[in-house]
């Protein structure tokens, strides 16, 4: 299996379009040992040719001309995106759909029933689409069952909900349904290999922790380090839990989680601007390092 990091940080980006804060001001001005980074987004494929793109941020443009592998290579238009897979209905995740609008086919989009709903009346994505490309809506099981994409050979998902909020602008933003948020584990069946990807974690769910010890490796939430991160930073008072992100440090944090995970390969997703880690030099870096937790970046490549 062929994974492809094609965005790894938070809505928003690194540094952030607006931002000041430690992190992105330092970034800017060359005073830090850091990487830029683009909206969380990856990639997946058995075979280098067929891809299954996970989210489509406002960043895709960017991420897709970064990528040879997935662009076109056959017709006059053409590409390597076989299909798309949502696992939330956030703009940072899904506004990428109408830079897409190009495509001569409509767009295969597998997402779950609150998503679609979300995309179809808050944030109307697919109607608007319809005046473009189209979409063709494949919807995803909860259940365990799991499902695979043609053309896309010897990969099946996964999918699981989380606990987790719609985004502001959802009908249902304060009345949870299953699939606001979800997990996926992607499996290879020649191989029996698996990735667990969960760019947004709240808690740690038993059937969460189970997909994770059964992973050979982890993208998983590295939003934030302290639950309490916002409110240091002069942003907002709103504590990580609450914005649906398992902060790294602190009892029962994402460091304490995977501590307790032997086998799979661990790796932090989604990271917000103003997390620490995201200086390559700082004291939080060199705890991820000696935990054998590693810090994702655009254009990190994994195979298993």
């Amino acid at each position: 299996m062929k994974i492809r990091v094609l965005g790894s940080a938070a809505g928003g980006g690194f540094p952030q379009w607006n931002c000041n804060c430690h992190n992105c001001r330092r970034l800017r001005l060359g005073e830090m040992r850091a990487q830029a980074r683009t909206q969380s987004s990856i990639a997946v494929s058995s075979d280098g040719d067929h891809w299954v793109l996970f989210n489509a941020s406002p960043d895709v443009r960017t991420q897709l001309q970064a990528f040879p592998a997935i662009q076109p290579r056959q017709g006059v238009r053409d590409t390597g995106i076989e299909a798309i897979i949502l696992i939330d209905s956030q703009i940072d995740h899904a506004t990428g759909l109408l830079m897409l609008r190009e495509s001569t086919v409509p767009l295969d989009l597998y997402c779950s029933d609150a998503v679609r709903q979300d995309l179809s009346t808050g944030f109307p994505l697919l109607e608007i689409l319809k005046h473009y490309c189209g979409i063709r809506h494949h919807g995803i099981p909860l259940n365990g069952g799991g499902f695979a994409i043609p053309n896309v050979d010897d990969l099946r998902f996964y999918p699981h909900s989380l606990k987790s909020k719609a985004p502001p602008y959802s009908p249902h933003r304060h009345d949870p349904h299953d699939g606001d948020n979800i997990g996926v584990t992607i499996e290879q069946l020649s191989s029996g290999s698996k990735l667990y990807y969960a760019p947004g974690l709240g808690e740690i769910e038993s059937h969460v922790y189970a997909s994770m010890r059964e992973a050979d490796c982890l993208l998983v939430d590295g939003t934030f380090w302290r639950e309490d991160e916002m409110e240091r930073a002069g942003i907002c008072d709103k504590p990580a839990r609450a914005m649906g992100h398992l902060p790294q440090s602190g009892a029962g944090g994402m460091i304490e989680v995977l501590n307790t995970l032997d086998r799979p390969r661990k790796i932090l997703i989604h990271i917000n601007n103003t997390n620490p880690i995201l200086d390559e030099n700082s004291d939080e870096r060199a705890i991820l390092d000696s935990a054998h937790i590693e810090v994702s970046h655009d254009g990190m490549e994994i195979c298993l």
